[in-house]
């Protein structure tokens, strides 16, 4: 019997949930993927850097058919988020892109005089994140751009030089 192929799917989690998602599914041997992030937290009498989700309330998962139900199981899975009613497959592409996008501050900052502009289509060409493509949302400084992943329907503020960047032809991505 042919074994099934394992696709990336999006689950929504409670509240402040993520990392206790994770544990559950990895317990029952579900591979899955939570994208982190490290912030400077400020208490009262402390700052302190902590890890949080790169993206609140969701988790990866790369699963077959059979594991499918497993997943919703877990006590802290609320839904699979969903796409024209079906759980949304995400392209092994796009999960490559969030492991490269947490692995972006490996570079130095380097000062370019391109100008880009607010919907332009951009290629990374250099850097971790180099062939990643997207939408230019938003330019906030020639080193933070805004970029539209459409498959999650969330957009990521990507603080890359903007030599790293190439405008793509009118009638790409």
């Amino acid at each position: 019997m042919p074994q099934e192929n394992k696709q990336w799917f999006v689950i929504y989690t409670r509240s402040r949930a993520e990392k206790k998602v994770k544990e559950e599914l990895i317990a029952k041997h579900i591979d899955c993927f939570l994208p982190m992030q490290k912030q400077l937290r400020q208490w009262k009498d402390r700052k302190k850097w902590v890890e949080t989700p790169l993206i609140s309330g969701y988790c990866f998962v790369h699963i077959t058919r059979k594991d499918y139900d497993s997943v919703l199981q877990s006590p802290n899975v609320v839904c699979y988020v969903t796409f024209e009613g079906r759980a949304a497959v995400i392209p092994e592409q796009q999960i490559l892109f969030l492991k490269q996008l947490l692995k972006q501050y490996d570079f130095d900052v380097q000062v370019s005089h391109d100008n880009f502009i607010q919907g332009e289509k951009v290629e990374i060409v250099e850097g971790p994140l180099v062939g990643m493509r997207g939408e230019l949302i938003d330019n906030r400084g020639k080193n933070k751009f805004l970029l539209r992943i459409e498959q999650l329907e969330t957009s990521f503020l990507v603080e890359i030089p903007a030599v790293f960047l190439s405008a793509l032809p009118k009638n790409s991505v």
